[in-house]
């Protein structure tokens, strides 16, 4: 006999008995409703981990090997304070997106170099993660990528520092060394272009 059977032989004449799992069903109801909107919500949204730096914040100073080259590269030392604008493209050969996304931006860095102006002046700054050091240079020379790339096999600044759980992503930096932009996903060379010139002019 259940529960439920037994309430209902014992109330008394004339009365409802009480019905314990409609009050359990509703419950469970309001409470997966709550969850279902805290899951959706989130969706195509990138909550703010506890430290990640946001726009407004200053950029955090890193300095990594040079891929493909001798010495290191990193902020502010190669650009994104002490007066240099600069923009960091977090990139990796694992990454489907990301060969879609480098090789024209690549393109888009070395057209504006040759030309001169404004954008020629921002430092564009690679940061290959969790790659292997042949597969990351295979990748960026393949890409066209001709700006200082930092190498980061364990990701020590695309997760330690950034809290990036994956790339592509971009960062836009200040003279200053403060954050004026954090793009999450593929970045078209037309809104690169567009935030650089924001960049420049803030």
């Amino acid at each position: 006999m259940t529960s439920s059977s037994a309430a209902t032989e014992e109330a008394p004449a004339g009365t409802r008995p009480p019905r314990p799992r409609k009050i359990f069903l509703l419950i469970g109801t309001v409470l997966a409703a709550a969850l279902a909107v805290g899951l959706f919500t989130g969706v195509g949204t990138h909550s703010s981990s506890p430290g990640r730096p946001q726009v407004g914040d200053q950029a955090p100073d890193f300095s990594l090997p040079r891929l493909g080259g001798a010495g290191t590269v990193g902020t502010p030392g190669t650009g994104g304070g002490n007066g240099t604008p600069a923009v960091l493209l977090f990139f990796g050969n694992w990454c489907p997106q990301c060969h879609a996304e480098l090789p024209p931006l690549a393109a888009a860095v070395r057209a504006q170099q040759r030309q001169g102006g404004p954008l020629a002046k921002v430092a564009v700054i690679g940061v290959d993660s969790l790659d292997h050091r042949s597969d990351a240079l295979a990748f960026t020379r393949s890409s066209g990528v001709t700006f200082p790339v930092a190498f980061d096999p364990v990701a020590a600044v695309t997760n330690g520092l950034y809290y990036f759980p994956a790339d592509p992503e971009a960062v836009f930096i200040g003279r200053d060394g403060r954050i004026t932009a954090v793009r999450y996903g593929p970045l078209s060379p037309a809104a690169f272009t567009r935030l650089e010139q924001r960049l420049v002019s803030s």
